[in-house]
């Protein structure tokens, strides 16, 4: 049983490594040119100098990736929790789906940079309208990944588990909830590329702390190199938290690569 577990990480390793050559190159071939054609740090700073940077002012990013950390942990938890709630309500009741459905998809149309800085004047400068902004972006993709999983079970399950006399409530648990787990994670990676940047531009028009500030003060420093840093730390933020998420659905979903297995 344990014998195949070593050929699954080589292949892993194996499918990752492309990603990783890409990644190198494009970081080599701008070191070069930024060497070799002597253009001005102030214009485009070197890999190497955002480096030297990201070490230099370390504890500066460090303590402002925290509060950009805790709002897109905590924004995506209550995106998470809104959705789950709201699909499950649109399930079991068409008529809501109906009215309700329109309005989620209108409220994906408003543009980030003015709805921003109403709800910073709204809620103040803390960790509260980074959470609004964050749940705003990030819970639409999975509410419509829930609602499509749940619309693609198989008509013929759930026929069966009605004429054994269980509810709708059990037919949803026991299909149309495992249906729709694959979609689920689907829509949780796309959400999860956001989470960061919204919590970011959250940051940007208003905050006390986060990588956003250190953004717009180096950006007004006119200090590319440092603005390249915090860029960097928010991209291997959302990278880890898409690699959680991959590996959330790895495990919650194993017993659909068992049933492949067999």
């Amino acid at each position: 049983m344990h014998i195949p577990l070593p050929r699954r990480s080589g292949a892993g390793l194996t499918r990752g490594l492309p990603a990783v050559l890409s990644v190198v190159s494009a970081f080599a071939l701008w070191e070069i040119y930024v060497q070799i054609s002597g253009i001005s740090p102030l214009i485009l700073p070197a890999p190497s100098r955002v480096l030297e940077q990201m070490l230099l002012n370390r504890e500066v990013l460090w303590r402002n990736t925290v509060p950009t950390l805790q709002a897109t942990l905590f924004g995506f938890s209550l995106s998470l929790s809104v959705a789950f709630v709201l699909s499950v309500a649109l399930d079991f009741m068409p008529r809501l789906r109906r009215a309700l459905f329109p309005i989620f998809v209108v409220s994906q149309t408003l543009p980030l940079v003015a709805i921003a800085p109403l709800v910073v004047l709204w809620f103040g400068f803390d960790l509260t309208p980074k959470i609004l902004l964050v749940t705003l972006v990030t819970f639409f993709p999975m509410l419509v990944a829930l609602v499509d999983g749940y619309d693609s079970t198989d008509p013929e399950i759930e026929e069966l588990l009605y004429s054994m006399g269980a509810s709708k409530r059990v037919v949803f648990r026991r299909a149309r909830l495992p249906s729709a787990m694959p979609y689920f994670f689907a829509g949780l990676r796309i959400s999860i590329t956001y989470a960061v940047v919204a919590a970011i531009f959250a940051e940007y028009v208003g905050a006390r702390a986060g990588l956003g500030i250190v953004i717009l003060n180096a950006k007004n420093s006119f200090r590319p190199d440092l603005v390249l840093a915090a860029v960097v730390i928010s991209s291997v933020l959302t990278l880890a938290l898409f690699a959680a998420t991959a590996l959330l659905q790895r495990v919650a979903l194993r017993w659909r690569d068992a049933k492949g297995d067999q």
